[in-house]
């Protein structure tokens, strides 16, 4: 539980330095059920001019993202299984009634680095099936301090968040789930 509460000390710097947005669903331009922001060289945004992407600043501020934390560095070497550092990692933050739905992470240029994803705060309902949209898909409950890796074969694995279990955690007295999602962006040279 330290650990968890440490890095939810070292997110809320994150978020005062780059606060939290609504993004946007391009072409349509609805609002994401979610807010969130990012760390580390590049962020993940999306809205309706431009689609989805990675950009080296915040899109309201105009700042660049802050530094990853050390201890998110740490778990990537130590669970991710690839040699290069992460360089974006997304927060995203749910409460009430957000969720995500079922989507690939292909934004990436090498899909042989996995996508990381830390959970903190509330359970989150999450959904993961294959490769194609159509195949089954499994349910598991991510509690707070949860690790979870879509890589080798499941790294194109569509995945996504039912709703969160409000009250199921006590580590975020404002209540919602945070969700850290650590990917390497770039080919490495």
């Amino acid at each position: 539980m330290s650990q968890q509460v440490a890095l939810l000390q070292a997110i809320r710097a994150v978020i005062e330095a780059a606060p939290l947005f609504t993004p946007a669903i391009p072409r349509s331009g609805k609002p994401m059920s979610v807010r969130m922001t990012n760390c580390g060289p590049l962020g993940w945004v999306t809205d309706k001019e431009r689609g989805y992407r990675y950009q080296a600043t915040h899109p309201v501020t105009g700042k660049p993202w802050p530094a990853m934390p050390l201890m998110l560095l740490d778990l990537w070497e130590e669970v991710a299984g690839y040699p290069h550092p992460p360089e974006a990692c997304l927060v995203n933050y749910y409460a009430g009634a957000a969720k995500m739905g079922l989507h690939q992470d292909r934004d990436e240029e090498d899909f042989a680095a996995p996508v990381l994803s830390v959970s903190l705060g509330d359970i989150g309902v999450f959904r993961v099936g294959g490769r194609s949209r159509r195949d089954p898909t499994q349910k598991f409950d991510l509690r707070s301090g949860d690790v979870f890796v879509l890589g080798d074969a499941d790294r194109l694995a569509y995945h996504g968040i039912d709703r969160i279990l409000p009250g199921s955690s006590d580590l975020l007295p404002e209540g919602g789930r945070f969700n850290l999602t650590l990917r390497r962006v770039t080919q490495p040279s």
